[in-house]
Parts: C-alpha cells; structure tokens; sequence
C-alpha cells in the first residue's frame, strides 16, 4: 500500500506544473523577422521591407487566403508626399509569397532606415484594415540579399555624329563568304 501512494505521489508531482504553468507552445509569436496580422479570411505573414538606400524597399509577405474566393487585398503605405495604395489579387485557397517572385510591392519614398519601424496598412472589401508596424531591413544577411531592390540602369548618353555639309559616299558592298566544313 505504501508503495502505490509513493508511485500516486510521484506521478502526481511530476505531472502538476501543467496545471499552473502555461505551454510555450500555444503561445502564437512571430518566430522570424518580420510582423503578422489577420484581416478576415487573410492571415498576412513576416512582412518586412528591404532597402539599400532607406528610399527604395521591397514589401516582402506571406498572405495566406482561406476563402473560396479570390480577394483583392489593399496595401497602402505613407510616402514622403502622398498615400499609396497598391491592389494585390491573393487567390483563394491558398497562399501567395509577395515581394519573392511575381506578385511585388514596390515601396518608394521610404524614408526609413534599416533597423526602424514602417507603417503598412492591409485591408479588403468592407472589413476593417490593420496597420502593422513592418521592420525595416536591409541586405546584410544573405537570405535578404537577392531581394532587396536595386536602382533600374540608366541609360548611357550617346553623342550624335556631327552633321557634314558635304555627303559622304556609301562603301561598296563586298562579297559575303561562304561558309566551309572542317576536314
């Protein structure tokens, strides 16, 4: 008898902290560098933002779409002068990688070092919107470093031939070789 109510005892005492202490595991955290959020039937997920020059950045997110119908989500951020607001098609049932290949969202006018906060504001149809304070990073680690965007080349200035005022006489055409086969 004494055997079963130390066994009871032990089995009691090793299972209780349960009781009293929350799981890590239920706990909902965003386990990466970015932000996340729900707006109705879309779940936005690690949004970040990269630039090189706190200008130009990238929107890079996850939004994960449990509807059966396509929606058209409304991201709109603050620019230096004015709001701009840029419309994504996320189909239905599924998830689309913004800012990775395909689907993009060019923030400009940033002005935003890495390491600081930008407001990005997500919403669709009728439903309130949320704003979620999206960190701003840059290139340095190397999983980031192939998305962050970088300046279009500008074309090079070619100068213009000068205009003679006597015309010039066109080269004779020359005969074309013909091809030959290796021995």
């Amino acid at each position: 008898m004494a055997t079963v109510v130390v066994a009871a005892g032990i089995l009691l005492g090793t299972t209780g902290c349960n009781l009293y202490a929350p799981q890590a595991t239920t706990i909902q955290y965003d386990a990466s560098d970015g932000v996340s959020g729900d707006v109705g039937d879309l779940a936005i997920r690690n949004a970040i933002l990269l630039t090189a020059d706190g200008e130009n950045a990238n929107l890079l997110v996850h939004v994960v779409n449990s509807s059966t119908e396509d929606i058209e989500l409304l991201v709109q951020y603050e620019g230096v002068d004015e709001k701009i607001d840029t419309e994504v098609t996320i189909e239905a049932n599924s998830t689309t990688e913004i800012g990775v290949d395909g689907e993009s969202v060019p923030v400009e006018s940033l002005n935003a070092s890495a390491g600081s906060l930008f407001p990005v504001f997500f919403q669709y149809g009728d439903l309130t919107g949320i704003e979620l304070l999206v960190p701003v990073l840059d290139g340095e680690l190397a999983e980031y470093s192939t998305l962050v965007p970088t300046e279009a080349p500008t074309p090079a200035q070619t100068s213009e031939p000068a205009e003679t005022s006597e015309p010039t006489e066109t080269p004779a055409a020359t005969a074309t070789p013909e091809a030959t086969t290796a021995p």
